[in-house]
């Protein structure tokens, strides 16, 4: 389906929200109290929050069906010079039968343009940083950079997604008004740079991945080509771009072998806390299509959220 078939919607409405319910336990399946309740949705609404849905076919007199939506609401973050408005981005779902079109991109496209009239300058919200398809929308085709790690950030999760691991996540900023963000979301896309341009211009995989016998990716030795300190160093000490692996399909993982997927996690908990402590960024995503396919972010120390 091509992304013009969809009509995206600001919802507003109980019934709108009711849809909302629905989608969510067939996108999140296994355990009905994560889902997000039809009150506390229109509550958020109404007073400053933003929900988005995505529909197909409808006419005059029916909307059709609710295939997507995302929910985002105001929020407060803290600078020296006090806190300062942005808007928090708490869920983005999409119908399993409508993945792979584009349509998380457009609902985030219509996020921003919602949350620009709003005059507010920062989107931020978390996601599985072990999640490719997550990943690549969020960091190569949203343009949104990430310096934070959360251990375990809402506990036990009991969907049929999150449940047995840890519920890790990076938090991601999405600078609204910056030429990153803009130039992303022009209707000319930017040219996506792989992994060959990355490696000439001097970037290092300091973790590359073995394989199984089963074919399933494994995590390897980490090597930090700097000296691990507890106080960052000068910035010409470190290099200007690093690549980091994961797997290209950890739900697989986690449907296989449940002990792999745990170390993954843990093995993602040994290498970005301590590089973003040392002042790098997580500011583009690679995926490589083939047998096996390979996923790296890529991290550029200093600040990026230009």
């Amino acid at each position: 389906m091509s992304q013009s078939t969809y009509q995206l919607r600001i919802l507003t409405e109980a019934e709108d929200f009711l849809a909302v319910e629905e989608l969510q336990r067939i996108v999140w399946p296994g355990n009905e109290t994560e889902v997000i309740p039809t009150h506390l949705l229109i509550s958020a609404v109404k007073h400053g929050g933003i929900c988005i849905g995505a529909y197909t076919g409808g006419s005059t007199d029916d909307k059709g069906q609710l295939v997507g939506f995302v929910f985002g609401l105001p929020a407060i973050y803290h600078t020296p010079d006090g806190p300062r408005l942005m808007h928090y981005s708490h869920m983005l779902g999409v119908h399993p039968d409508h993945r792979s079109e584009g349509l998380g991109f457009l609902l985030k496209r219509a996020q921003w343009q919602m949350v620009r009239k709003q005059g507010i300058d920062r989107i931020t919200w978390t996601y599985d940083p072990l999640l490719s398809r997550n990943a690549h929308l969020n960091i190569a085709k949203l343009g949104a950079v990430c310096n934070t790690y959360h251990l375990d950030y809402y506990g036990v999760l009991r969907d049929g997604l999150n449940a047995g691991t840890p519920t890790d996540r990076f938090e991601v900023d999405w600078w609204v008004h910056s030429q990153r963000v803009n130039r992303r979301l022009s209707r000319q896309a930017r040219q996506q740079l792989d992994l060959a341009h990355y490696l000439a211009a001097g970037a290092e995989i300091i973790n590359p991945s073995g394989l199984r016998s089963d074919g399933l990716p494994v995590p390897r030795a980490i090597h930090f080509p700097f000296d691990v300190l507890d106080q960052p160093m000068p910035a010409e000490a470190y290099p200007g771009l690093l690549l980091v692996e994961i797997p290209s399909d950890y739900l697989q993982i986690k449907q296989l072998d449940r002990d792999l997927a745990l170390e993954w996690r843990l093995h993602c908990r040994q290498i970005f806390p301590v590089l973003f402590q040392q002042g790098y960024f997580v500011t583009d995503f690679i995926y490589l299509k083939g047998h096996p396919a390979r996923s790296l972010y890529v991290l550029s120390h200093g600040e990026h959220t230009l």
